[in-house]
């Protein structure tokens, strides 16, 4: 029999006994996905006898049987509330599996200390005169009260900023979190929570509309999983890792880098960002790689909470950091323009009719100025077989290295 998400949601707040396709484990259920993947609290591995902070997520692919155990009627203590489909055990051993099941392919000891970590390094002050800045959000994770006003308040603005976390997001990885902030709001939306619904109730208009800019890190994962998991269509985006090569590539006089960067990188490389956010960023992401898991932790940690909504609205600023740099030659050039007529000989103009649509020699200047770029570059950079440039790696704690070291 399948699982019924009518039936698990009867039992919430009770122990159940969860027998996976590559394990068994006990705990509270607290909230059942319409997908009927399962939230538990207090874990237990019965296998090993290891215990589990926090709450874990296991999924309707990988389990088996799900048994409760707090029935007072029950003699043997267990009801066999339902099994799955003979297609679990065809997912046996699948990508996202591990081996203790759902959360924790780290030691759940690690993730705990790391926590503390990162809580100790949101709680201290800055250190210095280093500015400290407040950091507001609002978490939506229910369709009461705070959802419809976040949608209507997206849905009158000209620019926005999306993220997503989760694990392996694609149109086969999980979703867990959509950021999305505007100069004033940043929303923190919980799609493990809300599910599907969560796009059907607003957000989908939002992510599709033409007249609203979505400011985001390298769309294509995010938007593999919104088209072929919620059937969003994204539209009308400033990709901050397109235009971090684009800019790359003016300030080389045409050379490309081998390779792109990550919204960390690209944070550290075009904003002051304060030193403490800086290392929150640097915690988070190592934490995402030792414990990809950590997303569907509920309750959430508030300091993840943090570092998510300074994703959402440092990608405003890097848009704007982006464009400046793009606009940097024309500007100079128009300049040279203004500095010409205001300041040149009454000869030069003379010499030149109106009607002359000839190239001045204020933008010939600009293939001079691309040669010295090309020939700077050439000099700082390592090249590849390629032909292109060997970008220098970027430390989380450094802004705008210039040159690779090694050479």
């Amino acid at each position: 029999m399948a699982l019924s998400f009518q039936r698990l949601e009867a039992i919430l707040g009770k122990s159940v006994k969860l027998t996976l396709t590559c394990g068994v484990f006990q705990g509270v259920l607290q909230h059942v996905s319409p997908s009927c993947d399962l939230l538990l609290h207090a874990v237990k591995n019965l296998e090993t006898g290891r215990s589990s902070p926090g709450v874990k997520v296991f999924y309707r692919r990988e389990i088996v049987n799900v048994e409760l155990l707090d029935e007072p009627d029950s003699q043997k203590c267990t009801a066999v509330l339902s099994e799955c489909t003979s297609a679990a055990e065809e997912n046996k051993g699948a990508d996202t599996g591990t081996a203790e099941g759902g959360l924790g392919s780290s030691p759940c000891v690690s993730l705990e200390r790391q926590l503390r970590a990162l809580n100790s390094l949101n709680m201290n002050p800055l250190p210095g005169k280093e500015k400290e800045e407040k950091v507001e959000y609002t978490v939506v994770n229910c369709f009461q009260e705070k959802f419809g006003p976040a949608v209507l308040h997206l849905k009158q603005q000209d620019v926005i900023s999306v993220a997503g976390e989760g694990i392996n997001l694609c149109r086969k990885g999980k979703l867990s979190w959509l950021q999305m902030a505007t100069k004033s709001h940043i929303f923190l939306f919980d799609i493990f929570l809300l599910g599907p619904q969560a796009f059907r109730n607003g957000l989908r208009t939002v992510l599709e509309d033409k007249n609203i800019l979505k400011v985001m890190h390298d769309c294509r994962w995010i938007s593999d999983c919104l088209f072929h998991q919620y059937s969003v269509l994204l539209d009308n985006v400033f990709d901050t890792q397109v235009a971090d090569v684009l800019q790359f590539s003016v300030a080389t006089g045409g050379f490309f880098p081998h390779c792109t960067c990550t919204l960390q990188e690209c944070l550290m490389q075009h904003l002051k960002i304060p030193s403490k956010w800086k290392t929150l960023m640097k915690h988070e992401q190592q934490m995402a790689l030792e414990n990809p898991d950590m997303w569907f932790l509920r309750p959430f940690p508030a300091s993840l909470l943090q570092v998510l909504a300074l994703k959402a609205m440092y990608l405003l600023l890097l848009r704007l950091s982006l464009m400046d740099n793009f606009m940097a030659d024309l500007t100079a050039v128009v300049h040279a323009y203004l500095n010409t007529s205001q300041n040149g000989s009454e000869d030069h103009l003379g010499s030149i009719k109106p009607t002359c649509m000839e190239l001045p020699k204020e933008l010939r200047q600009l293939a001079d100025i691309q040669k010295l770029r090309r020939e700077k570059a050439v000099k700082e950079y390592r090249i590849s077989e390629d032909g292109l440039l060997i970008r220098p790696v970027i430390e989380l704690n450094e802004r705008n290295p210039q040159k690779d070291e090694t050479h």
